[in-house]
C-alpha cells in the first residue's frame, strides 16, 4: 500500500446518503425469525457487507457461519433508529452462497433497510479531527500499542483494533509498517478474536536462533487471549514479515497458577547472559516473570510491585529494558515500564516506571516503595510499550487518551491515536536515576516549511497573529525561554473563536503547565460511558491538577526539579486534537488532547511578574 494511505480514513455515509460502491443488493436476502434472529443470505458474495452503526444502541452477535467450530460472533452495534457511520465486514470469496447469523438485533431495526454489498469501501477522511501526521487507524477503534517490532528495515505496528466501531470491542491485532517511524502503511488485521477470546496486548520478537522451531527469523507473538473464563497467554507465529499469523495448536501456554483474573500483556525478551527468554506479565497489583527456552513452555521466577508506585492500581501494558545511564555503557540499569488504570496524578490512565537491577531472575528496584516516577505528565499517554529489536535505540510508541473518556471523544469515523514516538534514555538528578522521553530524529522529517522569529524581551504580551496560511492545525513549535525575573512565562495556543491551550513555566510552583480548561469541546457528556476498571473514588485529581473543571478540563504539569540550569529547550508538536510538549531532550514530556472547534492559528506570549526572554525560536508546518 502506498504511504499516502495513512491520510485515507473511512466515508462516514449517513442515513440518506449514497453508497460509494458498487451495489449487488439483489443478491441478498434477509430471513427474520422473530426479533432474536436474523438469517442473510448472500449469493456470489461481494468483498464486503457494508454495516449502518449506531454507538449507542445494543451490541448485536453477527457471525458468519461456516460450519467450522471456529466460528465467533462479533459484537456489533447496528444501527436500530439512526446510522452514524458504516463499516466493512469482509466476506469469504468463491462461494456460491454465503450466510451469517445476527442476533440481538430487532426486525425494525433501520439497519436492514441499509444494508449493503459491495466491492470496495470509501475510506476518505471525513472527521475533522483526524490527525495529519499521527498513527491511526483508518476506520475504526484503535488503543493499546502491541507487538511492536522491528525487522527487515520494517517496523511493525500492532495494535489493539475493532473493525466493527469505533467503541471499545471485538479485540484484533490491527497492523502497520513502517520504514521511517513516521510514514505508515496499512495492512490487514494480523490477528484476529477467536474461540479463546479477545486478543490483547503482547509482544513480539523475531526468534533469530529458531528456538521455537518456525524457522530461523520467525517472528513469534506472545498475547492474552481474554473471555469470561478468564485472561491466559498464547503464542502465535509469522514466516512472511508478519503479514500473517498461525496461532499455535496448543494455546494457551501460560495460565495463571492461582487463577488470577487480571493476568495479561506479556512482553518477551532475549536475556543473553542465561540464553533464554524472559517473559514480564501483568498480575493484577505486582509483574511476575517467566522464563522459557522455546517460547512455548514458560516457568515462574519471580514477582514484583506489590506495594510500589501508585497504590492501589492495576498493573497492565509492562516493558521490561536495559539502558546505559548518563550515556555510559560500562553503567546500565533495568527500568521496568508499569501503565496504570486507574492511578495517574490527574485521574484515570498514566504510565510509571521503576529503575533498578535483574539477575535473570528477580528485579530489584532502587527507589523506595513510595516513589512514583512518571513517564510522561499529560492525561493522555498511556500503554506505552517498547519496539523489540532495535538496537542501540529503544523507541517507545504511547496510546494517546486516556480510559476516562477514550470512548465518549467528539469522534465517530475512528477513535484511538499513537502519540509520536520516543527515544527512551537515563539520566541521574539529585542522586537518582530518571528515564527521559524525548521525540525520535525521524520526526525532522515532518517538517515543510520553517519560519524564524527573532528573539524577543516579554515586557508585555507579544502576539503572532498567523502561524501559517491555510493551517490545518499541524505544526511544530521550537523554543528556548529564559523566565529572567518572571513569576510565569509562556503562550497561549489560540484561534479566532477565543479557544487556547495554555502552555506556560511556573517559576514559583517550579513546574510546567498545560491547561486545557478553555481549549475547546471540553465537556465530554457520558452517554454509554465505558469503564474498564472500577471509578476512582478519591480526589486527588482535583487536588493536583490546575484549574479542574472536569476529568477532561483541567491543567496537568510537570516538576521543573527534572531539569537542569535556567533557560529550558521546548518542542511543542500540535496536531488538530493534540499536543506533544517535550522539554530539555524529554526530561519532561506532556501529552494532551484537545478539541478546538477551528485549529489554533494564533500564539500569544505572556510574562508575569518580570521580563522573561524567548529565543532561537522556530515554527515548522508539518505534514506526511
Amino acid at each position: 500500500m502506498k504511504q499516502n494511505l495513512f491520510n485515507l480514513t473511512m466515508g462516514m455515509l449517513l442515513a440518506g446518503g449514497m453508497m460509494a460502491c458498487q451495489s449487488t443488493q439483489q443478491n441478498l436476502t434477509l430471513e427474520h425469525q422473530g426479533d432474536s434472529l436474523t438469517v442473510i443470505r448472500i449469493k456470489n458474495a461481494p468483498k464486503y457487507l457494508i454495516l449502518p452503526i449506531q454507538e449507542n444502541s445494543d451490541e448485536g452477535k453477527v457471525k458468519l457461519e461456516t460450519g467450522s467450530k471456529a466460528d465467533i460472533a462479533m459484537d456489533i452495534r447496528l444501527a436500530v433508529d439512526s446510522i452514524e457511520y458504516y463499516v466493512p465486514y469482509e466476506l469469504p470469496q468463491g462461494q456460491e452462497e454465503v450466510m451469517l447469523t445476527v442476533r440481538k438485533v430487532g426486525s425494525k431495526a433501520i439497519c436492514w433497510e441499509n444494508i449493503q454489498l459491495a466491492d470496495t469501501f470509501d475510506t476518505r477522511n471525513t472527521d475533522f479531527y483526524r490527525p495529519l501526521y499521527h498513527h491511526t487507524p483508518l476506520y475504526g477503534w484503535m488503543n493499546d500499542p502491541n507487538g511492536m517490532v522491528y525487522k527487515d528495515g520494517e517496523y511493525h505496528l500492532y495494535f489493539q483494533y475493532n473493525p466493527y466501531g469505533s467503541k471499545w470491542g471485538n479485540m484484533h491485532w490491527g497492523h502497520s509498517v513502517s520504514k521511517d517511524l513516521i510514514h505508515w502503511d496499512h495492512l490487514k488485521p494480523a490477528i484476529a478474536r477467536d474461540t479463546l477470546g479477545h486478543i490483547f496486548s503482547g509482544s513480539t520478537v523475531v526468534d533469530a536462533q529458531n528456538t521455537a522451531g518456525y524457522g530461523e527469523g520467525a517472528m513469534i507473538a506472545l498475547y492474552t487471549s481474554a473471555s469470561d473464563n478468564g485472561q491466559v497467554q498464547s503464542m502465535a507465529y509469522s514466516t512472511d514479515n508478519g503479514r500473517t499469523y498461525t496461532k499455535y495448536e496448543k494455546n494457551p501456554v501460560l495460565t495463571p497458577f492461582d487463577g488470577l483474573k487480571d493476568f495479561r500483556d506479556p512482553k518477551v525478551f532475549w536475556y543473553e547472559p542465561d540464553k533464554k527468554w524472559v517473559m514480564i506479565v501483568s498480575a493484577d497489583k505486582e509483574m511476575r516473570f517467566y522464563s522459557s527456552n522455546d517460547l512455548k513452555s514458560w516457568e515462574y521466577m519471580s514477582g514484583f510491585g506489590k506495594g510500589y508506585g501508585v497504590q492501589p492500581n492495576q498493573f497492565e501494558c509492562p516493558d521490561f529494558i536495559q539502558l546505559p545511564v548518563d550515556g555510559d555503557e560500562n553503567r546500565k540499569k533495568w527500568v521496568m515500564i508499569v501503565n496504570i488504570n486507574p492511578g495517574c496524578m490527574f485521574g484515570g490512565s498514566a504510565t510509571e516506571y521503576f529503575v533498578g537491577d535483574f539477575d535473570g531472575k528477580e528485579f530489584k528496584c532502587d527507589s523506595k516503595p513510595e516513589m512514583t516516577k512518571w513517564l510522561d505528565y499529560g492525561k493522555d499517554h498511556y500503554a506505552a510499550v517498547c519496539i523489540s529489536n532495535t538496537g542501540n535505540r529503544t523507541i517507545t510508541i504511547p496510546w494517546m487518551s486516556n480510559w476516562q473518556y477514550a470512548n465518549i471523544t467528539p469522534i465517530k469515523q475512528y477513535r484511538g491515536a499513537n502519540g509520536l514516538p520516543r527515544e527512551l534514555s537515563l539520566y541521574t538528578k539529585n542522586g537518582e536515576i530518571y528515564m527521559a522521553a524525548n521525540v525520535v530524529k525521524e520526526a525532522e522529517g515532518l517538517r515543510k516549511e520553517t519560519k524564524e522569529v527573532a528573539d524577543f524581551t516579554l515586557e508585555k504580551p507579544y502576539q503572532i497573529d498567523t502561524l501559517f496560511a491555510q493551517n490545518d492545525g499541524a505544526y511544530e513549535l521550537e523554543m528556548d525561554i529564559n523566565p529572567m525575573q518572571a513569576q510565569k512565562v509562556g503562550f497561549n495556543l489560540m484561534n479566532a473563536k477565543g479557544e487556547k491551550a495554555v502552555i506556560y513555566l511556573d517559576m514559583k510552583e517550579n513546574r510546567l503547565v498545560m491547561d486545557r480548561t478553555e481549549s475547546g469541546i471540553v465537556d465530554l457528556e457520558r452517554q454509554g460511558e465505558f469503564n474498564v476498571h472500577e471509578k476512582e473514588t478519591d480526589d486527588h485529581r482535583k487536588e493536583l491538577s490546575v484549574n479542574y473543571k472536569n476529568d477532561f478540563a483541567l491543567g496537568t504539569w510537570a516538576p521543573l526539579s527534572l531539569c537542569d540550569g535556567k533557560t529550558h529547550h521546548l518542542n511543542v508538536f500540535v496536531d488538530k486534537c493534540s499536543v506533544e510538549i517535550f522539554v530539555d531532550g524529554g526530561r519532561i514530556a506532556m501529552t494532551n488532547l484537545v478539541f478546538p472547534t477551528e485549529a489554533y492559528n494564533q500564539l500569544q506570549f505572556f510574562a508575569e511578574g518580570g521580563n522573561a526572554q524567548v529565543s532561537n525560536m522556530k515554527m515548522y508546518k508539518l505534514g506526511l
